[in-house]
């Protein structure tokens, strides 16, 4: 079988490991019997050693409970740049490995629920591991927004980001990012409420700065050029631009070449819409 997932953006600033959003970019792996486990990939990721150690065949050994097949990837997703490259890898060789529940294996295999279930359900979701399970749910986004993404070239393993993160988070700084997770919430569903103040963290942003430094100067001149809320994506070290109306896009993207440029970091900045359709089973 074959099966098709979009990557997805994480936390969105307040909503740590709750919030996901799936984006146009893809992976799509395909799973079919053969005498010896053999990886072909193509595009993002494919530097990846191809043996059994490559996280499709992990997951589509746990699904199968052997790994005689021959698993093909192909991604267009950035690897280890906040933008859900694994979460979507794992669903999607799931899926194409049969498995019946195909958020609850990649969530599993990845570690993060609310970017699995970005790349299952599409579109902007909360979701929770509850009593070691999966739970997820969609939530309205306004089509008036537009993103913009910025993508440093270089990598951040999240392994390592969340390492420099607090063990302990104050109480109001607990309370902060709540307030503003529910006004982002609010400011996502209806785009004339979305305000500046929603995007704003204390928990993982400033933390893991030590590791991007370069991240607090690009959020502030992304806001500078138009972004209603600017943020690490994920574990980072890619950012997000979100615009309260999609004609802001443009000059956003442009900003944001210019900001790499002038702080000497190479990378890409892409006007991106928002997946609404998940994940795509074929056979």
């Amino acid at each position: 079988m074959k099966a098709r997932a979009p990557a997805s953006t994480s936390n969105l600033g307040p909503g740590y490991d709750v919030l996901g959003l799936a984006l146009r970019l893809y992976v799509e792996v395909e799973v079919t019997p053969a005498p010896r486990l053999r990886i072909e990939s193509q595009g993002e990721g494919s530097d990846l050693p191809a043996d059994g150690s490559h996280l499709a065949a992990a997951v589509v050994r746990s699904v199968l409970g052997h790994d005689r097949v021959t698993i093909a990837v192909r991604s267009s997703i950035p690897v280890s740049r906040g933008l859900g490259s694994s979460a979507a890898v794992a669903v999607a060789a799931a899926a194409a490995a049969g498995a019946s529940d195909p958020l609850r294996a990649g969530a599993i295999a990845d570690g993060h629920a609310e970017n699995a279930a970005a790349s299952v359900l599409g579109g902007l979701v909360a979701a929770a591991m509850i009593d070691g399970v999966p739970v997820a749910r969609r939530l309205p986004l306004d089509s008036h927004l537009g993103y913009v993404v910025v993508v440093p070239d270089r990598h951040l393993p999240t392994k390592l980001a969340r390492s420099v993160l607090p063990e302990t988070v104050p109480i109001d700084d607990a309370v902060y990012n709540l307030g503003r997770m529910g006004l982002l919430i609010a400011g996502l569903a209806d785009s004339s409420l979305l305000l500046p103040a929603a995007g704003d963290d204390r928990i993982h942003q400033g933390a893991r700065s030590a590791l991007f430094p370069e991240a607090p100067d690009l959020l502030e001149l992304l806001r500078q050029a138009g972004a209603t809320v600017a943020c690490w994506s994920g574990a980072g070290p890619a950012v997000l631009a979100i615009c309260a109306d999609t004609r802001a896009t443009t000059g956003v993207q442009e900003a944001a070449e210019r900001a790499l440029a002038k702080l000497d970091l190479p990378g890409h900045a892409t006007v991106i819409e928002p997946d609404l359709e998940g994940l795509i089973i074929t056979a």
